[in-house]
């Protein structure tokens, strides 16, 4: 069709970019950084931290302190309430709601035009290029695509600012000639009611010819159940002929795998990851076969990185920008943006796969970890054991969460993992050691910490029935979008709230 022969003209003035970010990438995060600081120079918060007087990257690590949520607020407050100039040059409309996975508060974080444009939707555009790079020959463009985000709670602040979660504002903003492609209609995408939002949405595209599905996995799980029931189909390819591309991102896709690969139903589906978060488009999936994302360092996002055996918030000494990166190292992010986010910590770890080009996978978060024994355990040491392990039994997950448990009359303690399977289950005693090995291989800390019972005891599993999670979030205002449950944390705040639902 016509749309695809226009689609795949333009996307070779699309990959001759990314060749360019990719092959020269210091070269590109140079010319972000001058851009953004010319630009930050009219704003009130460079004039506060003289980016007149900054020429280099030093001088702007000198001038310009390390910056959270909280020593932005005051200023992301101001532009909510109608200031111009405050974080980036005039005013700024779109306010995207954020309250990541490890607290309950909601971060309120801006979206300028510049970073909608060049930054959200350029991520989203060189990642569909990559794809039809690899599969040049397939009709995609042609077919309907269903994206699942966010509800559209839009909160109308004072001079029309308008606070909602990203995925609604990039939808709300897309082109007009993308509604054509999109479906269901814009009314149902944004509907405020998630539970309901979601039955409208099967109702509404069971029909149609859905090619692309992207979406957080656990909820494309959910909607893909009931996508199922309403069409009394056993796959979504028989509801879906031409499904062929899955984008998911927000969370680590393995555990989910085998349970998605059952509801979709064709060997062949592609699965690509994106790394788009309410702060920015971060990187891409751009190799097939890879769980390895390119860094994109030419879409308006300065980036610079702090390792984590230096981290102290904001008073970490040791940040270095694309230069001095090594290679199996964990950092934490720092960005500056055209959104107005200056130095600003965002709360991933990173650890770099390769220098030439800049390749990357998370591997977790600053906030979250379990050493409640010396074990030093972050979040891809959990997620790579139970996708190991639920491969190993074929099991399907639903969520879980982990987190230390103390038990001072027979030793000290060891790890609970909480698990919400999407049926019964029964596990034996060597389906749960077996759990406790994969750890040891993978953190080389936990297995010294468990030799001979000594320091750490055996982990051990606790299982609450389906449904039990989704109700943590109920109650806590996070369901929905998209909100995910912390995988570990190094206290029991959330391990107890999970199970007092299951003796309620």
């Amino acid at each position: 069709m016509l749309v695809d022969t226009l689609f795949s003209t333009y996307i070779k003035y699309r990959l001759k970019r990314i060749e360019v970010y990719r092959d020269f990438p210091r070269v590109c995060q140079e010319k972000v950084f001058q851009y953004i600081i010319r630009s930050g120079q009219r704003t009130n918060f460079g004039k506060v931290h003289g980016f007149g007087q900054v020429t280099d990257y030093t001088k702007f690590k000198e001038n310009v302190p390390l910056q959270d949520y909280d020593s932005l607020e005051p200023y992301i407050l101001q532009a909510i309430h109608g200031a111009k100039d405050v974080l980036w040059p005039g005013y700024t409309k779109w306010f995207a709601k954020s309250s990541g996975t490890t607290g309950g508060r909601i971060k309120t974080l801006p979206v300028t035009s510049d970073s909608l444009e060049n930054n959200h939707y350029s991520g989203g555009k060189d990642l569909l290029a990559c794809y039809h790079d690899h599969q040049p020959h397939r009709k995609l463009y042609s077919k309907k695509h269903l994206i699942l985000g966010g509800s559209n709670s839009i909160q109308n602040i004072d001079q029309g600012a308008i606070v909602a979660d990203l995925s609604a504002i990039i939808i709300d903003n897309l082109p007009f000639w993308t509604e054509f492609r999109r479906v269901p209609e814009k009314e149902i995408v944004l509907h405020s009611n998630w539970e309901e939002k979601l039955v409208r949405m099967a109702e509404a595209s069971i029909k149609e010819d859905v090619a692309i599905l992207a979406g957080v996995p656990s909820w494309i799980s959910t909607f893909a159940k009931i996508v199922l029931e309403k069409s009394q189909k056993q796959s979504l390819i028989e509801v879906w002929p031409h499904l062929e591309l899955y984008i998911h991102g927000g969370m680590n896709f393995e555990p989910y795998r085998q349970k998605l690969n059952e509801l979709i139903g064709y060997s062949e589906m592609n699965f690509l990851e994106s790394y788009n978060a309410s702060e920015g488009y971060f990187g891409l999936q751009d190799q097939a076969n890879s769980n390895e994302l390119l860094l994109l360092t030419d879409a308006q996002i300065f980036y610079e990185f702090i390792p984590m055996e230096h981290f102290q918030g904001l008073n970490s000494k040791v940040v270095h920008d694309l230069n001095d990166i090594v290679l199996q190292k964990e950092y934490a992010v720092v960005i500056s943006t055209s959104a107005g986010l200056w130095r600003y910590i965002i709360g991933d770890t990173i650890t770099f796969t390769s220098i030439e080009p800049y390749r990357f996978i998370i591997s977790g978060r600053t906030a979250q970890y379990v050493n409640a024994f010396g074990e030093k355990a972050v979040v891809m040491h959990f997620e790579k054991a139970i996708a190991q392990w639920i491969n190993a039994y074929e099991l399907k997950v639903n969520n879980y969460t982990v987190a230390p448990y103390f038990e001072f009359s027979s030793g000290i303690g060891g790890h609970e993992w909480i698990i919400e399977f999407d049926r019964e289950q029964k596990l034996d005693a060597e389906m749960v050691q077996e759990l406790d090995k994969i750890m040891c291989s993978i953190n080389s800390d936990y297995e010294t910490k468990r030799a001979n019972n000594l320091n750490m005891l055996p982990l051990k599993i606790t299982m609450v029935e389906p449904g039990t999670f989704d109700r943590w979030m109920k109650m806590n205002g996070k369901f929905g979008g998209q909100h995910k449950i912390p995988r570990i944390q190094n206290h029991r705040n959330l391990a107890e709230e999970i199970l007092a639902l299951t003796h309620a």
